[in-house]
């Protein structure tokens, strides 16, 4: 393989390394990461325990990522206005308002498919 490729490789694997680095850091220093930990924790036993049909495990898949994915950006993005603009101003409040709304509504969707998901199992 030449060092040409070998750099590429290299490169991609220390991606890898910073995203995850980014990952433990969100768990570090959010406790909403904490709690859609705990939930997703919560959600893989259930699943386990009603021995969830394939189908039924992409959904949760497909929502719980949905979750984790707007709290991570919803947290970057009150970090970077925090940084730009440290003192209070009502378009930063504007838009982190609407950061957090994007993982409340996120949540909504993945507590509905859950309970269309699971009430079933456990009626």
């Amino acid at each position: 393989m030449s060092g040409v490729n070998r750099s590429y490789f290299s490169k991609r694997v220390q991606s890898f390394g910073y995203a995850f680095s980014g990952i433990g850091a969100f768990l570090k220093s959010e406790p909403h990461a904490r709690i859609h930990a705990l939930a997703t924790i919560l959600v893989i036993v259930a699943g386990i325990y009603c021995h969830l049909p394939v189908l039924q495990w992409i959904l949760l898949t497909i929502v719980t990522g949905l979750v984790w994915i707007t709290e991570m950006l919803n947290t970057v993005v009150e970090k970077v206005m925090d940084h730009v603009a440290p003192e209070y101003h009502e378009r930063v409040k504007w838009i982190k308002d609407v950061a957090a709304g994007a993982v409340l509504v996120a949540a909504l969707v993945a507590l509905i498919t859950g309970g269309l998901v699971f009430v079933p199992y456990f009626l």
